[in-house]
């Protein structure tokens, strides 16, 4: 017990979790989850599915989210280095329509949980990123909502973009299609 650390947001509903990571000359090792950790620190969810990503600099996917079959999501990176975002659109939340960021790194190690009622989105910083995150709802293709990254009345300031379309660096953002067609809230 005790390998955790969560930290609650400003936003109800969104936690960083910061695992205890056992290194030395040789490497480490952590415990990406405990469900006894978990539950002592008042985190009782279940998860049904994991799953894995991988994309380049520039990459900015969601802002996704299920509309009757929500889903908790518990996110972390492997390799890279993203920023990742989570919106309230819970119905009656004195925080809807707002939303949190923080950075996700290998070298961090730091994990984001997204409770249900929320859309999500990640913009990748780095030349790759490895993106792993646990679900507590299964995939229902029929039932995708989504938000336009860069509505304004939700106003998201998204690091080291520049004129609403690339990176500090040149790297233009490059969305899916549908990601770029998405409505405003």
């Amino acid at each position: 017990m005790g390998q955790i650390q969560v930290t609650k947001c400003p936003i109800e509903g969104l936690y960083i979790i910061e695992p205890m990571v056992h290194g030395d000359s040789r490497g480490y090792f952590m415990e990406t989850y405990n469900q006894n950790d978990m539950r002592e620190a008042g985190l009782d969810m279940v998860f049904v599915q994991d799953n894995q990503s991988m994309s380049v600099k520039g990459v900015l996917r969601g802002l996704h989210y299920q509309i009757n079959y929500p889903q908790g999501k518990l996110v972390r990176v492997i390799r890279g280095r993203v920023f990742d975002v989570a919106v309230d659109l819970r119905p009656g939340s004195q925080t809807y329509g707002k939303w949190y960021g923080v950075e996700l790194s290998e070298e961090n190690k730091k994990q984001f949980y997204v409770s249900e009622g929320f859309a999500h989105g990640y913009l990748v910083l780095s030349d790759t990123a490895e993106f792993c995150y646990k679900v507590t709802d299964f995939y229902h293709p029929n039932d995708e909502g989504g938000l336009a990254w860069n509505d304004p009345t939700i106003g998201i300031q998204w690091p080291e973009v520049v004129d609403g379309c690339r990176l500090i660096d040149g790297t233009p953002l490059n969305l899916s299609e549908k990601d770029r067609n998405l409505p405003c809230l």
